[in-house]
């Protein structure tokens, strides 16, 4: 790595572009009171924190699903942001591109094909799926182990349930975990 290169997983503007995005897909899920509900699909999101904009090598267009730039163009306007991601949630489907200074990209895309760990050029192949894990969380753990893709956040429609995926590894919660009291340890 040059002397110049940014390490943007420990980068505190990026961890803070990150925490932004679970805290917003964790509202969406708090928000949604239908989770109980059978045969209720809920709202669902995915997010891809890029710190490369060329993303277009391993990933393609999801037809006319967009994120609201004209609305939102960072995860760093609060109130436009959650509206934002609450209708998206929703109303479209797709991965939404975020760059590591939290600007939105507009158009949806489907991440396709495993990726290659930094300094490595054969394809990842040891990612250890959870029972839980539907198609987008499988994507999104696929998609975590680019190089160029500092984490992805998820939302799963059919449980709420909120993850966090670095280089192949989650953090998840479910819905009911979302929330829950504070303990002072």
């Amino acid at each position: 790595m040059s002397s110049l290169a940014i390490e943007y997983g420990t980068h505190e503007r990026v961890r803070e572009v990150i925490d932004r995005l679970t805290f917003c897909v964790e509202h969406v899920s708090v928000g949604f009171g239908g989770w109980e509900d059978p045969h209720v699909k809920g709202p669902g999101l995915y997010f891809a924190v890029v710190a490369d904009r060329e993303y277009g090598a391993y990933a393609d267009p999801m037809g006319d699903n967009r994120w609201p730039r004209d609305r939102c163009r960072s995860v760093f306007e609060e109130d436009a942001f959650v509206e934002a991601a609450e209708s998206v949630s929703l109303e479209c489907d797709g991965g939404i591109v975020v760059a590591v200074d939290g600007e939105f990209e507009s158009q949806m895309v489907r991440f396709r094909d495993l990726g290659t760990r930094s300094g490595e050029t054969d394809l990842v192949d040891d990612i250890a799926y959870e029972p839980w894990m539907g198609s987008r969380h499988m994507s999104a753990m696929e998609t975590s182990v680019r190089p160029e893709v500092v984490a992805t956040v998820t939302l799963s429609e059919e449980t709420g349930r909120v993850s966090v995926f670095r280089d192949g590894e989650a953090e998840s919660s479910t819905h009911e975990e979302i929330g829950g009291p504070w303990r002072a340890e």
